[in-house]
């Protein structure tokens, strides 16, 4: 993940934005990333259900706690318990299966806890708020070799999305220093990109 996700900024916002970052199958140790992450950052492990854990998972789970980053898992509430996870990230095909159900149950007993869903229509953020989310991720926002095939959203149809949402949205997919720029006015919450940018 690039450094300038410190910089971005949505202006006018008052704030800084919300950072997540995703890891995903490639090799690539997505630790150096994290450290340049700032406080209140997410951190979202994802990896294919059934393979052994990266080796750097024990790390990561370290440095979160000592950058005061929130660390959810992805898809598996038992592994985030194991884990000690911050929370949840549910991917947007979970919404519909029958895991949802045992993801949503484990979250309600333990209301302190971060849950995030994936996106990528007005339907499916009305799902993620309904599920009560604390916010959604939103993709592709721009065209990316992860999306390669699937239309982007772009920053128009973005930003009308995340103008009706009813939970905050951080931009997912393409976003990066020049990229971002075209976000600044979009209401959206924050970014966030996946290890391998």
């Amino acid at each position: 993940m690039a450094l300038f996700w410190t910089t971005a900024g949505l202006k006018g916002r008052g704030r800084k934005p919300v950072l997540a970052l995703l890891t995903d199958n490639s090799p690539q140790d997505p630790l150096p990333a994290v450290r340049r992450l700032p406080p209140g950052s997410l951190v979202v492990l994802r990896f294919l259900k059934g393979e052994a854990l990266p080796g750097y998972v024990p790390g990561l789970r370290r440095l979160c706690r000592e950058r005061r980053l929130k660390f959810l898992v992805s898809s598996d509430w038992r592994l985030a318990e194991r884990l000690g996870a911050d929370g949840l990230h549910l991917p947007e095909a979970l919404a519909s299966s029958g895991q949802l159900a045992p993801c949503l149950g484990w979250m309600r007993r333990k209301p302190h806890l971060l849950l995030t869903a994936a996106a990528h229509s007005a339907k499916a953020l009305a799902r993620a708020a309904a599920m009560g989310a604390d916010a959604a991720l939103l993709s592709p926002v721009f065209t990316t070799q992860s999306h390669a095939g699937t239309k982007p959203l772009g920053p128009l149809r973005f930003a009308r999305l995340c103008r009706f949402a009813r939970i905050p949205v951080l931009a997912l997919a393409g976003v990066n220093r020049r990229t971002a720029r075209y976000l600044a006015a979009s209401g959206a919450t924050g970014f966030a990109g996946v290890s391998g940018i």
